[in-house]
């Protein structure tokens, strides 16, 4: 099943809703500003993305740039201002099985999904 971290405020993230819908394959949203993922879950999304966390966020959000910007801060921290502020999260993020995207560009969907 392929599943889609949601944010449709997001131009880039309603991109590639459009892309999975397109497809023709079965999908769901999650729409992480309402449901926000575990630390577990997030930290899963880290993994599967081959990233750091640092990687995840949204660096020109000014909740980052207030209290984040520039410290020396922890991995588990950076984990921790994510789930406090889901809004940080780059979006959208796409899994399909063991393999995960963050659509940015959207047409990055693509390439996981074909």
């Amino acid at each position: 099943m392929i599943i889609i971290y949601h944010n449709n405020r997001c131009s880039k993230s309603r991109s590639g809703l459009e892309i999975l819908k397109k497809s023709g394959k079965d999908f769901k949203v999650i729409k992480y500003l309402e449901n926000v993922p575990t630390k577990s879950e997030l930290k899963a999304l880290i993994k599967l993305l081959g990233i750091e966390p640092i990687d995840l966020v949204r660096k020109n959000e000014a909740i980052w740039k207030s209290n984040y910007k520039n410290k020396d801060i922890s991995n588990d921290s950076i984990i921790n201002a994510m789930l406090e502020h889901p809004k940080l999260i780059e979006r959208p993020i796409v899994v399909s099985g063991n393999n995960a995207v963050i659509g940015r560009p959207p047409e990055r969907i693509l390439d996981l999904i074909s």
